[in-house]
């Protein structure tokens, strides 16, 4: 184990009780778990299908944890307008979790225990927690990524009082700034939601392509979501990395601006997925099918651009995000006002939930899990015999963890077209905003080109 996650777990209790105290600070705050007795309004729900026997699920009812951001859409879609119930999962709960280390801790205790069967996470998470990384004890519990849930939708929001000084999607012009505040007793604060995750990922990929060693050069912090916009009303935090609407909020809100989509950074990039507990996947096959199913229809349902005033209103609810409708809608249309004079409008650059312009969203490639193994290679949250040897280990952990073929499986019985289902694991060679290309047959090499990183390569 690095000393890295050494650290994490002896440091863990604090992780625990700062994501209790958080659900304290947070009360009567945006994205508050909502008070007991609320309910989300009646929205048109879709009528229990006639399941065909041999597929109907072994139980009715699963737990599942999100984060109020828009990566959840597809769960919450799902239940409100009634895609899981037509394929017999009646009883879904959807837990809103306070932070990721709340979300962590209630997969480990499982519902049972009255924590979660599984739900939404940032990656690799799930390969963390079946390595036992970072679980109490180090207890390694298996997880499965079923499916991937969006792509885009993410972005890196900066303090007010960094206009102008030339900090956007490029940093060659802000690196004197940086210089000087590293130099400062208040160097560049900024945060993320969980550490050694794809939303730490984002800003030090930002970062330290723009010449800026987000170890070295700045500060980071872990701060939940629906906290990060308070956070940088007080003055606390020059920057963030999460999910809309958050980072869309604090330009709405006249507190910071935008410096870049993590859709500019990585054009359709992998973000959040589906993962349950290994254990309850292998003794409900049925029911994750239809749990898939039901994820897959509320995608293409998210996908229509139609739907997309509907789908604000209801995430909008006290009960999901509790934040006002205007800050999800334009930003669900492709519309940024990036609060420093750039508008984009563009419907590929929202968040999209089962197609984009490279394929399918929802199908959990596993060239895209390697990505996330070998970025946390590159920042030494995990040791670099995950990579060597063609990257073995990684591919060996991902083989067990990336569960693709009941993605596959559920697709064909969904009546889904074989066209929209992908026939490869990989999707091939990825490209970043800086030029920089990852291709999963030579992450080594990938590594190699990275001029800022922790590990010897």
């Amino acid at each position: 184990m690095t000393e890295f996650f050494n650290q994490f777990s002896r440091r863990k209790f604090i992780f625990t009780a700062g994501a209790s105290a958080s659900t304290v600070l947070l009360k009567g705050c945006l994205g508050n778990p909502p008070e007991t007795g609320v309910t989300p309004s009646a929205t048109t729900a879709q009528p229990v299908a006639n399941v065909n026997a041999a597929q109907a699920p072994e139980v009715t009812a699963v737990k599942l944890g999100y984060i109020p951001i828009v990566e959840a859409a597809p769960l919450i879609i799902a239940k409100e307008k009634g895609f899981f119930a037509k394929y017999g999962l009646t009883d879904v709960e959807l837990s809103k979790q306070a932070s990721w280390g709340s979300a962590r801790d209630n997969v480990e205790i499982g519902s049972a225990g009255g924590g979660i069967d599984g739900g939404q996470w940032q990656m690799p998470m799930p390969h963390l927690i079946t390595e036992g990384l970072i679980t109490k004890g180090n207890v390694k519990i298996p997880m499965y990524v079923l499916c991937q849930l969006i792509t885009h939708g993410n972005g890196i929001a900066i303090a007010n009082k960094h206009q102008g000084s030339g900090i956007g999607l490029k940093l060659a012009g802000a690196k004197s700034l940086f210089s000087k505040l590293k130099a400062s007793p208040t160097p560049f604060t900024a945060a993320q939601t969980f550490p050694a995750v794809n939303q730490d990922f984002w800003i030090r990929y930002w970062l330290a392509a723009g010449g800026i060693d987000p170890d070295a050069d700045v500060k980071l912090l872990t701060v939940p979501s629906a906290q990060t916009v308070a956070n940088m009303k007080t003055g606390t935090m020059d920057a963030f990395s999460t999910g809309d609407p958050w980072p869309f909020r604090i330009v709405k809100d006249k507190v910071g601006f935008m410096a870049a989509l993590t859709a500019e950074i990585w054009k359709n990039h992998p973000e959040e997925y589906l993962a349950m507990k290994a254990d309850w996947v292998d003794q409900h096959p049925k029911a994750t099918k239809a749990l898939l199913k039901g994820i897959m229809e509320a995608q293409q349902w998210c996908d229509n651009f139609d739907n997309r005033t509907e789908m604000a209103n209801i995430l909008a609810q006290r009960a999901y995000f509790n934040v006002p409708v205007d800050v999800l809608i334009d930003p669900f249309m492709g519309k940024y006002d990036m609060g420093e004079g750039r508008q984009i409008d563009d419907k590929s650059m929202a968040a999209l939930y089962w197609k984009d312009e490279k394929g399918s969203v929802s199908y959990p490639y596993k060239s895209h899990d390697l990505w996330f193994i070998t970025e946390s290679v590159r920042w030494g949250f995990l040791p670099k015999d995950y990579i060597t040897n063609n990257a073995a280990k990684a591919k060996a952990l991902i083989d067990k963890v990336n569960r693709e073929d009941i993605w596959k499986e559920a697709a064909k019985e969904a009546g889904i077209a074989a066209a929209d289902i992908p026939t490869n694991t990989s999707r091939g060679v990825e490209e970043f905003f800086d030029g920089v290309k990852f291709d999963p047959e030579n992450p080594e090499a990938y590594l190699k080109s990275l001029q800022i990183k922790k590990v010897s390569v």
